[in-house]
Formats: structure tokens, sequence, C-alpha cells
């Protein structure tokens, strides 16, 4: 590769004397101007090459096309605004690539504004930053702008095609305040997060909570189905009202698991410091049993030594136990993935951190579009498969049969 040549020390000199340049804002001031002047010469380059014949060379000229003087346009570079003179044609054929038509930012300055909005700053943050590099003023509807360029790609990601089958979902929410008629008001956006056959994780959808009824699930999973998924073998999710009937509507063959971890949290809501431990401890001889035998023998135990000091936290067990019940049927391995929504809560957490800075939201396509941005960040991440999942999909292949066998 050919070393480029850099001016020599005489150029510089003379740069420098003839710049008048005095100190470090000179020579940004400067190397300004020479950038618009290269953007401006290459330009200008570009409409020759167009038209064939170089300016005033008329014995060349081979088309009835020509100049027809030159507009002013101010774009972002990295050096901050720049005014630039882009050439025009009379027939206005010109279509420049080096800036485009249209086209007000060359400095990737967008790409920069988006970055900073997927992890989690503000628009009032990005645009202190922005005029201290830049020396530029945006506002937050400029900002806002900006940012809604993703809208496209986040709607192509939310209608994308999924796999045939998942062997496990989560889904669980998180909530957001958001201003919706000169009120705030609390939404909860629900995420399903896939495993699929290859032991690869997958964030398949978002969803705004309307009310959580069957009704609702039932179009959420109806989503999925329309979007290519034809099974799911095992789903998890907490205790969400008319989750059941909306999975026995839509995916009638799937196995639905109720969150251990949610059922514990519940529980211990109604004990005393006290016997916090002792109650804890007596628990897991349900949760943790080898059988759901065994398990109704724990929840028997549960029920004679606490039901008449904490009778409704035995309640919360009560209820709950055929809910987490399916877990019972499946290997350790298995049942490690699947008795609790840890896996989405973790992915729920990494979200938090990323719109901690968010008090409120203005709107609906706000929520999705910060959290599409930052979904995009943390899948980053997800490179490696499930650990030991050969194993587990050679279960599920025993367990599923036909379900998993078909698809392999």
């Amino acid at each position: 590769m050919e070393k480029k040549r850099l001016m020599s020390k005489d150029e510089i000199r003379k740069f420098i004397k003839d710049n008048d340049i005095k100190d470090i804002a000179g020579i940004e001031e400067s190397l300004k101007r020479m950038f618009s002047s290269v953007i401006e010469e290459m330009l200008e380059a570009e409409l020759e090459d167009q038209l064939g014949y170089t300016k005033y060379d008329y014995k060349s000229k081979m088309t009835d096309n020509s100049r027809n003087g030159k507009s002013k346009k101010t774009v972002m570079s990295k050096y901050g605004e720049t005014e630039i003179e882009v050439p025009r044609d009379r027939n206005s054929d010109f279509e420049p690539q080096v800036v485009k038509k249209r086209q007000r930012d060359i400095s990737g300055i967008e790409d920069r504004i988006i970055s900073m909005y997927a992890n989690g700053m503000t628009f009032s943050e990005i645009g202190n930053q922005i005029e201290d590099i830049y020396g530029a003023e945006l506002s937050n509807e400029t900002l806002s702008r900006i940012t809604d360029k993703i809208i496209p790609l986040m709607e192509e990601w939310r209608n994308r095609r999924l796999e045939e089958v998942y062997a496990i979902v989560y889904l669980d929410g998180i909530r957001y305040n958001v201003r919706e008629n000169e009120q705030v008001i609390n939404k909860t956006v629900y995420f399903a997060v896939g495993i699929d056959l290859g032991g690869q994780k997958d964030v398949l959808g978002m969803w705004i909570a309307e009310t959580e009824t069957s009704k609702y699930w039932a179009k959420v999973l109806s989503d999925l189905r329309n979007r290519g998924v034809k099974d799911i073998l095992i789903m998890t999710t907490d205790g969400l009202s008319g989750m059941k009937e909306a999975v026995e509507a839509i995916y009638p063959e799937t196995e639905l698991q109720g969150c251990v971890v949610h059922v514990i949290r519940n529980g211990m809501k109604y004990v005393s410091y006290k016997d916090l431990k002792e109650f804890s401890k007596d628990t897991k001889s349900i949760y943790q049993a080898p059988t759901e035998e065994s398990a109704r023998k724990g929840l028997n135990a549960l029920k004679e030594k606490w039901s008449e000091k904490y009778p409704l936290a035995v309640n919360v067990w009560e209820k709950s136990f055929d809910r987490i019940s399916t877990m019972y049927q499946f290997t350790p391995e298995i049942r490690k993935l699947i008795y609790t929504t840890n896996p989405i809560e973790s992915f729920n957490m990494q979200l938090r951190r990323k719109t901690k800075n968010r008090d409120v939201l203005p709107n609906d396509t706000a929520i999705f579009k910060l959290l599409y941005l930052a979904v995009v960040e943390i899948k980053k991440k997800w490179v490696m498969k499930v650990k030991d999942w050969n194993q587990i999909l050679q279960q599920l292949k025993v367990h599923f049969g036909e379900r998993v066998s078909k698809y392999l």
C-alpha cells in the first residue's frame, strides 16, 4: 500500500501563516474551512463527471444539460456546522453522492445520537453532549426526529418472522410512567424471550398491556403464531390473569409453568422477620421436591405447621401449587430452566439500567423506540447458547417426541 504524503514542514508553516493561526481554535477553524473547500471540489468533480465536460470546455460538451450556479447548504460535520456550496445543473439531474440531496449530517452525528439514546441518555443530556463536542444546539424536537428514523427498523423487527418452534418462552413485564391525555399513567410493557431448538435466546416481541385478560393474552400469542411460531413446548410466566385460558386456546399442547420465585416472594410478604428463615426452609420441601407426590407432602407439612400463624402465606402456596407443578415431570436440567422467569427478569434488569433516567415517557411510540434500541444493545451479548444445551435437547426430544424431532 502506497504511503500517503504528509505536508512538509515548509507547507505547514505557510499554512499557519496564510491562515493567521495563533491557537487551537484557529487550527480548528482553518481545518473547517479547508474541509468545506475539499467537499465543494469533490461535488464539482462529481458534476463534471456526470456532464462529461470541464467548466468552460464547451468544445467537449455532448449534452443539452449544463451547470446552473450553486446553492448554499449548511451541514453538520465533525468540525461542527459547516456551510458549503453545492453545484446545480439546469435539468436537475445531478444526484451528488458525497453529500446527498436533503442530507444534512456528514459527520455520523445521527448515529452517535441514536447510540446515546439507546444507552439511556435523555434528550437534554444528549443535547449538552452534542453542544460540547460540535458546538451545535439541537432542540428536543430535532433529536426526536433523528431518533424517529429507527421506527421503520423497529416495526420491521416487531413484525419479523420467527422460528417455527421454541423450546421455552418466558413472558414477563416492566412498568413505565407514560404521559397520556395530560396525565401520567402507569403502563406495563411485556416481553417474550424465547430459547429455540438451537439453544439460542432471542427477544420475540414486546407489547404494551391494555388489560391483563385472556383476550389480551390471546392477542399476544396470536401475534407470535401469525409470525410463524407453530409450537411452544414450555411457557414460563408469573401468575398473569387469563394466561392459562389464552395458552389453551392458541397453543393447547404447551406446558404452562408458573414462576416459583414469585410464589416464594408473595408468601414471604406475610411472614414475620423472625420466622422467615424457618418458613423459607420449609417451602424448599415443596419446590425442591423430586416428584409432585413428595411436593404435595411438603405442602401438607407446611399447612400443618404454619396455617394457624400465617394463613395468608400458606394460602399463597396452596393457590399456586397447580400452577407451579408442571416442572415435576421434567429432569433437573430442564426444571432449572423453567421454574422461574429469572432469565427474563435479568433481561428486564438490563432494560431498567438503560432506561433509569426516564421518569416519564411522552407516549407509547417513545416507549417502543427506547426499548427497541435497548434490546438491540443487550442482544449483542447473546452469542452463547444455553449451557449443556445438547443434553437438554435430547431430554426434550424424549419428552416431547415428534414435536421436537421433526424440526431437527
